[in-house]
């Protein structure tokens, strides 16, 4: 059964930095491309991030240069390094596989950016 489990989320202010991490079970972690995805207050839910081998990523228009996507294969790990935090990136970040088909959500971490 796969388990996706986020961590890392805050309150921080404009400008900060936050570090998420996404501790996956239950599936070759190795062999499928991840992302984090998060979903603001009222609206749907976006994709932020994916990364598939080591120099293949992707990020939203939204987030470049202020996010980076990262993995650790042998702990089944994925982060998301965000700095240069704004008010609108305020909302719950999950992780899931890069695909149009995803599995079951875990809970999110929260993150809230305001002064």
């Amino acid at each position: 059964q796969v388990q996706l489990v986020e961590s890392g989320g805050g309150l921080v202010e404009p400008g900060g930095s936050l570090r998420l991490s996404c501790e996956t079970s239950g599936f070759i972690f190795s062999v499928y491309a991840m992302a984090w995805y998060r979903q603001a207050p009222g609206k749907e839910r976006e994709l932020v991030a994916s990364i598939e081998g080591p120099l293949e990523r992707t990020y939203a228009d939204s987030v470049k240069g202020r996010f980076a996507i990262s993995r650790d294969n042998s702990k089944g790990t994925l982060y998301l390094q965000m700095n240069g935090l704004k008010v609108e990136d305020t909302g719950v970040y999950y992780c899931n596989r890069a695909a149009k088909s995803l599995w079951d959500w875990g809970q999110g971490t929260q993150v809230t950016v305001s002064s």
